[in-house]
């Protein structure tokens, strides 16, 4: 076991969204589920705890009940290899969510994510400061994350 797992609040659909993000990460699982019995305050039989690793990182998603609703203060990056990943889960966890700049999205539950290609980063670290202040700047333009444009900015 981790020492440490991110746990994230749902009011009743973390089974559903384990299985949503499982499908978008490879290495990622379901490794368990605790369910509420006749003395939880949640329906008897329904999840209360669903154990997953997402790209082999531990997460717990809790069925807590609508309390408390996710924000912007926490997200989850992804570093993408290429712009077929960007592309694919771009469209998978924010399928009934919203998308916002610079890679971010909130997916139909309200969570965070920033879908980042890792050649941004490359980018930004060993480019000069003229062609890193370009690719900052076509950056600040996007929403989903363009390689091709960035590439461009970075050459001037």
């Amino acid at each position: 076991m981790e020492k440490t797992a991110t746990m994230l609040w749902f009011a009743t659909d973390a089974e559903a969204a384990a299985e949503h993000y499982v499908k978008a990460l490879p290495n990622s699982k379901i490794t368990g589920v605790q369910r509420y019995s006749k003395q939880g305050p949640g329906p008897e039989g329904t999840a209360m705890v669903v154990s997953v690793e997402l790209a082999g990182k531990p997460y717990q998603l809790l069925n807590g009940g609508p309390m408390f609703m996710p924000n912007e203060s926490f997200s989850t990056m992804i570093y993408c290899d290429d712009q077929a990943e960007v592309d694919f889960l771009w469209a998978h966890l924010g399928e009934g969510g919203k998308y916002s700049q610079c890679g971010w999205l909130k997916d139909r539950w309200g969570f965070s994510w920033q879908i980042l290609p890792r050649r941004f980063m490359e980018l930004m670290m060993t480019s000069t400061p003229e062609a890193k202040g370009r690719v900052f700047a076509a950056m600040m333009k996007m929403t989903k994350f363009e390689i091709e444009k960035l590439e461009a900015a970075a050459k001037g």
